[in-house]
């Protein structure tokens, strides 16, 4: 009887909104933090740091692991984690003598799960038989966007109507999603990831291979080139326009995050149609202009409109990367889908940072920052360009 995967494909989905959750909740919360914990804000943010790290060492650590435990196993570990992180946030900060450790435990354990995530989701969906994988995978990565936005709208709306004291039992139901999702993946079929008898690539076989590479460097740039804006694009929209925080985050982060999503649905819903080589290309392009476009035109409505529009650029960037190198380095399994989450996120950590220093070294200017965080976009262009080249 031939399975059928459309559950496993829904249960991706929201696998990746599960991503956005515990990506995206609690830094919502971090002056409520500061407020009730009576912990310094610097000590708070240190939490964005803790998030990175362990995204880290989970890419780095994962491929094995999961390899031995097996995709099923491990997708359910991962909700679990999830799951545990966002309940003891509700209440471990208060039990623990600092809690600032429990703060600490709790984005630990939530931050496994959603490395975990990161590395399993794309390789699963991957080994579903549907018959466009590129279209499957470009609205796969759409969903973390609608969750970025979806906690944000959400959260901004309950707090309004019940107060930012009520955090707790937001919290809780947020929690309720992973929890259903656990279930699912008890559930619905999970397609090997190499064919029968076929074992995945090693990390060692796949440094040797010279494309393997190539799409290591696009990963670190496509992070990059994401984040170097997206990170910056609140303070970008309060300082060009002096609009409050919350009107800033939404003309800034949210405008990225919903065009993102756009792009990433648009060639979900239509990938069929379109060369991937080619959109990608045109992407890069786009993004370089958008770049430009905030850091020398001095109108400030300009800045944001090149906001939204490299919100639209990178979209493809992480998809569509991870698409070509499936397709064209065959057998990679886990382990190329851990290596290459990695070299994604350390782009994520790379492109705003380098653009804060260079910010910094301008006095402060944040357009100087934007502008030479141009390099990404440009690199990645070159390597796809490279890449379609040698391998049409």
């Amino acid at each position: 009887m031939k399975k059928n995967y459309q559950g496993t494909i829904y249960a991706c989905f929201v696998a990746y909104v599960v991503q956005a959750i515990v990506n995206n909740f609690a830094p919502l919360l971090f002056v409520t933090f500061e407020t009730n914990y009576r912990i310094p804000l610097t000590r708070i943010t240190l939490l964005i740091m803790v998030n990175f790290i362990v995204q880290l060492l989970v890419d780095a650590l994962s491929a094995g692991l999961i390899d031995r435990l097996g995709c099923r196993v491990s997708m359910i570990a991962a909700h679990l984690f999830a799951v545990a992180g966002l309940i003891f946030l509700t209440f471990l900060p208060e039990l623990m003598p600092d809690p600032f450790a429990g703060l600490f435990i709790s984005v630990c354990l939530y931050t496994v799960g959603g490395g975990l995530i990161e590395v399993l989701v794309s390789p699963v969906l991957e080994a579903c038989p549907t018959g466009n994988k590129e279209k499957a995978m470009s609205l796969l990565h759409s969903f973390y966007c609608w969750g970025h936005v979806g906690v944000v709208l959400i959260s901004t709306v309950f707090f309004a109507a019940f107060g930012i004291g009520a955090w707790r039992i937001l919290g809780l139901i947020w929690a309720l999603i992973p929890a259903a999702n656990t279930i699912f993946f008890f559930k619905v079929p999970i397609a090997p990831l190499n064919s029968l008898g076929e074992k995945g690539l090693t990390v060692r076989e796949l440094f040797r291979n010279k494309i393997f590479w190539a799409f290591l460097l696009m990963m670190l740039c496509a992070g990059a080139s994401e984040q170097s804006v997206s990170q910056w694009a609140s303070v970008l929209a309060e300082k060009g326009l002096g609009v409050s925080k919350t009107a800033g985050d939404l003309a800034g982060p949210m405008a990225f995050a919903t065009l993102m999503g756009i792009s990433r649905l648009i060639y979900g819903k239509f990938g069929d149609r379109i060369d991937l080589d080619k959109y990608i290309t045109f992407s890069c392009v786009l993004c370089i202009a958008s770049y430009l476009c905030i850091a020398l035109v001095p109108i400030p409505f300009f800045g944001l409109l090149g906001c939204a529009v490299c919100g639209f650029a990178v979209g493809i960037f992480w998809p569509g990367t991870l698409s070509r190198a499936s397709a064209l380095i065959r057998g990679g399994g886990t382990a190329m889908f851990a290596l290459l989450a990695l070299a994604g996120d350390l782009g994520c950590s790379a492109g705003p940072t380098f653009a804060g220093l260079v910010s910094g070294l301008s006095g402060n200017d944040l357009k100087a920052g934007i502008l030479a965080a141009t390099v990404f976009p440009i690199v990645l262009y070159t390597a796809a360009i490279l890449l379609k080249r040698r391998n049409p």
